[in-house]
């Protein structure tokens, strides 16, 4: 799945696929302007990608040094562009191991 049909879906489907990693849950409530659901799923959650996510929606709440913790624990370094550029780049690396690892199984 491309980015843009993971945009789509997340425009057509009332609710969040339950089969998608914790990260990409939280980022489709996040696109779908639900702050707290996508927090709340990434918030406990111990892999790097939710980390990166989790940073993510700290740098949209404007709280920087919160979301700098969470770059430190992905991994991943700090964005510089916009947050809708960040969101993109997270959702594209995110699809593309969920095809990786289900071209693996298959």
């Amino acid at each position: 799945m491309t980015t843009e049909e993971f945009q789509l879906l997340i425009e057509q489907q009332p609710s969040c696929l339950q089969t998608l990693p914790k990260a990409l849950q939280a980022l489709w409530y996040d696109k779908k302007g639900d702050w707290d659901q996508a927090h709340e799923i990434v918030q406990n959650a111990s892999d790097a990608d939710s980390a990166w996510v989790h940073a993510y929606l700290h740098r949209k709440e404007g709280d920087l040094s919160n979301a700098h913790f969470w770059y430190l624990r992905s991994g991943q370094p700090e964005f510089p562009g916009e947050l809708n550029q960040e969101w993109e780049q997270i959702a594209c690396l995110l699809l593309k191991k969920v095809k990786e690892t289900w071209m693996l199984r298959n």
